[in-house]
């Protein structure tokens, strides 16, 4: 499956619906399932280096007033997570790798993931 790495914290955000728009500067003609992989960087409330959904990307279009293009996607499963070591631009995930599960099945597996800061005063 075709893999995209993007900061942990947006991969929650389209997990959770509040995201449903990736910013980037170039574009691809692949439109389809795309697996959301959450990049090493510790964000806060993510989970870093985990691939943890398929997003449907399902349409692309250039900004003129951002300068970028405007990659839009739907939620379309959360899967076991899996861990990822991201690149740049899109990358090959194996199928096999990648299954699906529901909702209640997936908090349960990605909270002890959670990169939470330990520094109160950050």
């Amino acid at each position: 499956m075709k893999a995209l790495s993007v900061r942990g914290d947006y991969v929650m955000q389209m997990i959770n619906g509040t995201k449903k728009i990736e910013y980037r500067t170039w574009k691809t003609n692949y439109r389809g399932p795309i697996l959301m992989c959450s990049t090493a960087k510790r964000v806060p409330n993510s989970a870093p280096g985990y691939a943890l959904c398929v997003m449907d990307l399902y349409q692309i279009d250039w900004n003129d007033v951002d300068q970028c293009y405007y990659w839009y996607i739907k939620l379309k499963n959360l899967i076991d997570p899996i861990k990822v070591k991201g690149q740049i631009k899109l990358f090959n995930v194996d199928d096999d790798l990648i299954n699906p599960i529901k909702s209640s099945e997936f908090e349960k597996q990605v909270i002890p993931l959670i990169y939470r800061c330990k520094n109160k005063h950050v």
